[in-house]
């Protein structure tokens, strides 16, 4: 089997009035199954934008894509959709569950677009994702009774419900206090010792550290790929006293 995400020479320039901005200048980019890599660089380097590429959520000007062995470029909407659902899971800084809807269903939401049908009992399934992070016993809850890091567990029950090829997540911390920010790294890490593929964009060397490899843009490109020996965040939890 191929990598999971293989990217060569992508290009995105955004048109603002008479002007051409490039956002991304050539990017080449190959990510392993089983790989937690890193997308750093500061503000303006083109890490989001490079995220939202590679999670078809926008088309690169220039250059070459394919997540799971799919060629992207020629996928009209409905296919791209279709690939983001069954190959991509996403976690967002903000969380994005939807209000006064519990657990369970935000974490039976992707399966409701299950084109395939490969889940016989979509409730069983989110119940068990939501057991994999760790709420068991909050499934009837919605968001506004959850705390921050409750609502991002939800988020990552969400996201490997559909068993994605890779996992994106763009800041997943951002929004926590260290503590928690310790937990849910843990939760990643747990994720990936058992096999996921994450790429996780961050501006906090903290994040990085608990990959395995870290890849810096700046101004468009990459600057930079190295190798990481992580760190156990559970570890760290462990030695502050956290849960």
């Amino acid at each position: 089997m191929g990598p999971v995400i293989d990217a060569a020479g992508l290009t995105r320039v955004y048109r603002l009035g008479g002007a051409a901005v490039a956002a991304l200048r050539g990017v080449d980019l190959r990510v392993e199954r089983g790989e937690m890599v890193a997308l750093m660089g500061p503000s303006g380097s083109g890490k989001s934008t490079l995220l939202n590429v590679l999670g078809c959520l926008d088309r690169p000007t220039a250059g070459t894509l394919r997540i799971d062995g799919a060629e992207v470029a020629g996928l009209d909407d409905d296919a791209r959709s279709a690939l983001r659902n069954e190959r991509l899971g996403f976690v967002f800084q903000g969380f994005h569950l939807l209000p006064r809807t519990t657990a369970l269903e935000n974490v039976m939401l992707p399966m409701l677009y299950d084109r395939a049908g490969r889940f016989a009992d979509p409730a069983a399934r989110a119940r068990a994702a939501l057991e994999r992070v760790g709420l068991g016993a909050r499934l009837g809850h919605t968001p506004e009774q959850l705390s921050g890091g409750q609502q991002q567990r939800v988020a990552i029950a969400r996201a490997l419900v559909m068993e994605p090829a890779v996992l994106l997540a763009d800041e997943p911390t951002g929004n926590l206090d260290s503590e928690n920010t310790l937990a849910i790294l843990a939760l990643l890490q747990g994720v990936h010792r058992e096999g996921a593929t994450l790429v996780v964009v961050t501006h906090e060397d903290e994040v990085a550290a608990c990959c395995t490899r870290a890849v810096v843009l700046r101004d468009g490109r990459v600057a930079e790929d190295r190798a990481v020996r992580p760190v156990d965040a559970a570890a760290l939890l462990a030695a502050r006293g956290g849960a």
